[in-house]
């Protein structure tokens, strides 16, 4: 990530991002201000002031949100070159961090698209992954340089985006013992089975019962489809679904970030 950051001429900082608000720098100042806000915050127990009141996934929703705005406006005033700096050393102590962590512990914080008020700690290191993967190829994506997508890091962010399902359908029916298979195409990808359980869904290794849907997404979309990176029907369009037509669509409205 910083060699891709310090090639960049100061057109391509400013070139627009697949998130509407954000060009390329904004999101490098991002990626630098989560880092920052979690080793502060959770390595080293800090809290500036008292702590905000959250009741809702709407209160999360704005925090989140209001948070990442502040840091965006704070963090893209540095220079490139200052900013490069501060995020190699922001990315050792992370990493750091993480490899000192018991992954079966729980986490300071629960991973909220996923459904969970209390995490494993692999887990919200997962999804910390996964963010800093489409983060990445968003600025990829906005510089025409070559994507990340090899199957050793884009098919892990994959598989914990699909952690997000049960969540997403939990207000969907279905008849107990049926299930939806949803399938990533291409060399990145696989297979994911969302099975009906009594009145809820969950993810199972393998398939029972009747099949009612079977959704495929090509793995060049997959990824901006969890993270608000497409529009419903420039996705809808390149998705097949054999089956309940409803039931497999659904999939286009799972989010697995907040904000």
């Amino acid at each position: 990530m910083l060699e891709l950051l310090r090639s960049f001429t100061p057109e391509e900082w400013e070139a627009q991002t697949v998130a509407p608000a954000w060009k390329v720098k904004d999101v490098a100042a991002h990626l630098l201000d989560t880092q920052l806000r979690k080793l502060s915050r959770v390595r080293d127990g800090y809290r500036c002031g008292p702590a905000p009141l959250v009741k809702s996934p709407a209160d999360l929703l704005a925090l989140v949100n209001r948070l990442n705005r502040e840091g965006v406006e704070m963090y893209r005033r540095l220079s490139p070159q200052v900013l490069i700096s501060l995020m190699d050393i922001a990315s050792r102590e992370s990493a750091a961090y993480y490899r000192s962590l018991d992954p079966m512990v729980d986490a300071v914080f629960g991973v909220s698209w996923a459904g969970e008020e209390t995490s494993a700690n692999w887990f919200d290191t997962a999804r910390e992954f996964t963010e800093r993967w489409h983060h990445r190829q968003q600025i990829r994506l906005a510089t025409n340089r070559p994507g990340i997508m090899t199957r050793e890091l884009y098919y892990p962010v994959l598989d914990c985006f699909m952690r997000a399902l049960p969540f997403a359908y939990r207000d969907r029916s279905g008849e107990p013992g049926t299930h939806a298979r949803f399938n990533i195409g291409g060399d990145c990808g696989g297979s994911w089975i969302l099975e009906r359980d009594g009145n809820r869904w969950q993810l199972v290794e393998s398939a029972h019962g009747r099949q009612a849907s079977e959704t495929t997404i090509p793995e060049e979309i997959a990824w901006r489809i969890f993270t608000k990176g497409i529009d419903r029907p420039s996705a809808e369009a390149q998705v097949t679904v054999r089956g309940n037509r409803d039931l497999g669509l659904h999939v286009l409205s799972t989010v697995a970030i907040i904000g």
